[in-house]
C-alpha cells in the first residue's frame, strides 16, 4: 500500500541556533526545517553543519519530523551541506531555488549514494521543493511529475522579486502583486500534476494572527494542504486550519455513504443538488485528511 503523507506546518528553525532549534523541536509542528540557506551567514555554515548534525543525533527520536533545507544544489554549499547531515538520517530535505526537474533528480542520486554509505534505507529521506524563487524555476513548477521522493512543493516570494528587479512583492493593497500570484498558481498546478502537497508560503508578520488565519483559509479552499512558518506562535493556528472540521468530515461522510449506497450511479441528488465524482473525490479527501479513512 501506497504511504500517504500529511503535513500542515512546517517551522523553520536556524540552523546555527541550537535554542531555536530545541524550541522548535518542542513544539507541535509537523515538520521543523532546520534552516542552513538563509538563516545562516555565509562564514558560519561550516559551525551550522555540525550542530545540525549533532542536533539530529541528539533527537533521533524525532528524525521523521525533523528535515533540513539545503544550500542551492547547484551552488558551492548544497552537497557539503548534505555530506554533513546525512549520516544524521533527517527525515527529510527542502531543495531550494532548483532550475527544474533535473536538480531534484541530482538531489535524489545524491542521497541514494548518502544514504547507502549511512545505511540509512534507500529512498527513505523525503524532500520539498521550493520551487518559485528564481524566473527559471518558476517557469519550469510542471516539471516534477515522478520525482523521486517528492512529497510537497512549496513557493516563495521575496528571492523572486528580487531576482525580477521588482521593488516589492506586493502591490499597493497589501496584497501579493500580479506575478507572485501567479507563482503561487503555478507551485499549486505544479503539485497537483506531481500527485504532491502544495504548501503555502511564509507570513512573515507573525503578531497578525486574524491575518494568517484568513490567509491559510483562502489557500486552503485553494486546494494548498499547510503552509511554511517562521515562528512557534504560528504553528497552531496552521495546524487548526489545515484540519477538516466536525462539520467538514460529517458532510463528507455522508457523501461517501451516499455513493456507497448508489453502487454505479454517475450523478446523485444530495439534499437538492446533484452532486458527482469531483464531489466524491473531495469528499474522500477529507476524510484522508482527517484520519477517518
Amino acid at each position: 500500500m501506497t504511504e500517504i503523507f500529511s503535513a500542515r506546518s512546517w517551522l523553520f528553525a536556524p540552523g546555527d541556533s541550537d535554542r531555536k532549534m530545541e524550541k522548535a523541536t518542542g513544539g507541535s509542528a509537523d515538520i521543523v526545517l532546520i534552516d542552513l540557506e538563509d538563516a545562516v551567514a555565509e562564514d558560519e555554515k561550516p559551525r551550522a553543519r555540525e550542530m545540525v548534525a549533532a542536533f539530529l543525533n541528539a533527537n533521533a527520536a524525532q528524525r521523521e519530523r525533523l528535515w533540513v533545507r539545503i544550500n542551492p544544489i547547484q551552488g558551492p554549499h548544497g552537497l557539503t551541506d548534505l555530506v554533513a547531515i546525512m549520516g544524521a538520517r533527517p527525515g527529510g530535505i527542502m531543495l531550494p531555488k532548483p532550475r527544474g526537474r533535473a536538480d531534484a533528480d541530482l538531489l535524489d542520486h545524491y542521497l541514494t549514494a548518502l544514504e547507502a554509505n549511512a545505511g540509512t534505507s534507500i529512498g527513505s529521506t523525503k524532500v520539498i521543493a521550493l520551487v518559485t524563487e528564481t524566473p527559471e524555476s518558476t517557469l519550469a513548477t510542471g516539471s516534477y511529475a515522478g520525482t523521486p521522493r517528492l512529497v510537497a512543493m512549496t513557493w516563495g516570494a521575496e528571492d523572486l522579486a528580487t531576482a525580477l528587479g521588482a521593488m516589492d512583492s506586493r502591490d499597493e493593497s497589501g496584497d501579493y502583486d500580479f506575478t507572485n500570484q501567479m507563482a503561487r498558481s503555478l507551485c499549486l498546478l505544479g503539485a497537483g500534476a506531481a500527485g504532491v502537497l502544495a504548501i503555502e508560503t511564509i507570513q512573515a508578520d507573525f503578531k497578525d494572527e486574524e491575518g494568517l488565519r484568513k490567509r491559510c483559509a483562502k489557500v486552503r479552499r485553494a486546494g494548498f494542504k499547510g503552509m511554511l512558518a517562521i515562528h512557534p506562535a504560528q504553528v497552531d493556528i496552521i495546524n487548526q486550519a489545515f484540519t477538516p472540521t466536525a462539520e467538514e468530515v460529517a458532510y463528507a461522510q455522508e457523501i461517501v455513504d451516499l455513493f456507497a449506497a448508489n453502487p454505479g450511479a454517475g450523478t446523485i441528488n444530495y439534499k437538492g443538488t446533484m452532486v458527482d465524482w469531483p464531489y466524491l473525490a473531495r469528499a474522500q479527501a477529507v476524510l484522508a485528511l482527517a484520519g477517518r479513512r
